[in-house]
């Protein structure tokens, strides 16, 4: 195995890696990774782990036969161990692969004003993690897109301070997050976001229907895919007359269409599409997506502003289809479900509809242009109400209905 040749060939795929060893581990490919973090705040790039998750170890595995796809990465927020000649210490990365022990973050001297203990307080209700002034707020406090608009939000109602992407993107720890409430803020209070009053605030964007372009897509799509997948549709009855979440697995660049040509057309016409705007905001499928019902986000931009464009659909009272784990599995196993779409649910009182999508991962692997003839079956499960649960259990259970379908009738590839 060619340890050297992998690790070159991630770093092409990307510049916001400063240092990458890769090592064998369990007999695969393991990757560590220290980032380039000033590229990555020139970027103004704060979902890190998805940046070089998807977009270097993902595309690498894309092209790499099985037994040199890697199977497992870390993510470190310090150059890698060196020894006394400078060199990696190849010992202490093993050692610190092969321990079963998560080392204790030790103690830190903490500022002991009211802003960083009132910052601390909330970060304390949306992490588990141990907070320090050194921690990191994604890659140590397992913040993400959703926790940043919530952080947001409660330092613009609790310190009087507005934030964007790009200024955050610099301050991704606490104690400059800190220092910089610290030299900004207006008022000290400690207001918790509120979703609902964050979700009503009105925004300027419409939608845009195309209801005769979407029966035409449908019209066009169904037979094709009948044809050609051999497409078997399991519980169309679930489907409800009434607004509500399509959440469907998501395997392939094919979900978003299959969805699209299997609805009613009754349902169809008041269904919008979540879609990135990095593969459906490029010059090929910007057409598509312009004319077909769809809303391009950006996991990096306006976040704010993005969730509440989420949120339009539902306030006009029509359906919004939103793959809960916002990105294609790679290696057909369902991964983990964002709690969004389950807040959504929460906040408007509508049900999630789980739609389970088996087959088209064969039918069109990521990296592929041409779908294979594979069969593919979609089935609708029953409706899921969203009274007193959490968003992270609601989210939990849309999964495991989901996960549970796929072991119990998979598709007859």
């Amino acid at each position: 195995m060619d340890l050297e040749k992998i690790k070159n060939r991630v770093l092409s795929f990307t510049r916001y890696i400063k240092e990458i060893e890769v090592v064998e581990h369990n007999h695969y490919p393991y990757a560590l990774i220290y980032p380039d973090f000033e590229a990555l705040k020139e970027a103004k790039i704060i979902n890190i782990q998805e940046e070089l998750r998807w977009y270097a170890i993902e595309l690498y595995n894309m092209e790499a036969d099985e037994a040199q796809k890697i199977k497992g990465y870390r993510i470190l927020r310090a150059p890698m161990p060196k020894t006394a000649s400078g060199e990696v210490d190849f010992a202490a990365i093993n050692e610190l692969l092969n321990s079963k022990n998560v080392p204790e973050i030790g103690d830190e001297d903490e500022p002991k004003d009211e802003i960083y203990t009132t910052l601390k307080s909330y970060l304390s209700t949306i992490t588990k993690n141990k907070i320090m002034p050194s921690s990191h707020l994604e890659l140590d406090l397992g913040l993400d897109s959703f926790n940043y608009v919530e952080l947001f939000v409660f330092m613009e109602q609790s310190f009087g301070i507005k934030i964007d992407e790009a200024t955050f993107s610099g301050l991704m720890r606490v104690e400059s997050l800190y220092m910089y409430i610290l030299e900004n803020s207006l008022h000290v209070d400690f207001v918790k976001p509120d979703w609902e009053k964050i979700l009503d605030e009105k925004i300027d964007e419409k939608l845009v229907y195309s209801p005769i372009i979407m029966f035409a897509y449908k019209t066009v799509l169904f037979p094709l895919f009948k044809l050609y997948f051999r497409l078997e549709v399991v519980g169309a009855e679930n489907i409800p007359s009434y607004p509500c979440i399509i959440a469907p697995s998501h395997q392939s660049m094919l979900d978003g269409f299959l969805i699209e040509s299997i609805l009613p057309y009754k349902v169809l016409k008041k269904s919008f599409f979540l879609a990135y705007k990095q593969v459906f905001g490029t010059t090929l499928l910007e057409p598509i997506s312009k004319h077909g019902q769809s809303i391009l986000i950006d996991a990096n931009v306006d976040l704010k502003h993005t969730m509440q464009l989420c949120a339009l659909p539902l306030r006009e009272g029509n359906n919004l289809v939103i793959f809960p784990e916002g990105a294609r599995t790679r290696d057909r196993k369902l991964l983990e479900f964002r709690p969004f779409f389950a807040m959504l649910s929460k906040t408007f009182n509508i049900p999630i509809l789980p739609v389970v999508i088996d087959g088209s991962y064969e039918a069109l692997q990521t990296g592929k242009i041409v779908p294979r003839p594979k069969k593919i079956r979609v089935t609708f499960l029953k409706p899921i109400i969203a009274d007193g649960f959490e968003s992270t259990k609601l989210a939990k259970i849309t999964r495991d209905a989901i996960e549970s379908e796929l072991k119990r009738n998979p598709v007859s590839l």
